[in-house]
């Protein structure tokens, strides 16, 4: 999966979301995205983004804080929308992220810092609340 460093401002959820719908483009039909945040900082928001673009009601993309894998069908392709916020490098072992990771299917991982190994390839994310609440969006190619 190539990529280049790209950064985007947004100012409202809808730009956050168009962000995302480009996202898709890189990711389908087999991408994982590493989404990195603050709390709030817009992470679920962007997802809606990419499901839409996909195929899938954005709806159906809520926070996955307390069930930790969200799984969704889209037109041809599956996306996986997996939160580790509440975890442990330790608990992540459990989760069977590496099967996860292995089929083919668009991967968002939230909170990938809570992850005990690399995911090569990977597209790296960063979504960070500007002084004035614009969300800044700096995509980090893969191995960066």
């Amino acid at each position: 999966m190539k990529s280049e460093m790209r950064r985007w401002v947004s100012a409202s959820p809808e730009a956050t979301e168009a962000v995302g719908e480009e996202l898709a483009l890189l990711l389908a039909p087999d991408g994982v995205l590493l989404l990195r945040g603050d709390l709030a900082a817009g992470k679920t928001v962007l997802a809606r983004g990419v499901a839409r673009s996909l195929g899938i009601e954005p709806e159906e993309i809520q926070s996955p804080s307390y069930t930790l894998i969200h799984e969704h069908v889209g037109r041809d392709v599956e996306l996986v929308h997996v939160d580790l916020y509440r975890l442990g490098a330790e608990e992540v072992h459990g989760l069977g992220l590496e099967e996860i990771l292995a089929r083919p299917s668009v991967k968002i991982i939230e909170w990938p810092d809570r992850l005990p190994y690399a995911v090569p390839g990977a597209l790296d994310l960063t979504i960070r609340v500007a002084d004035g609440g614009e969300r800044e969006i700096t995509l980090h190619p893969a191995g960066k």
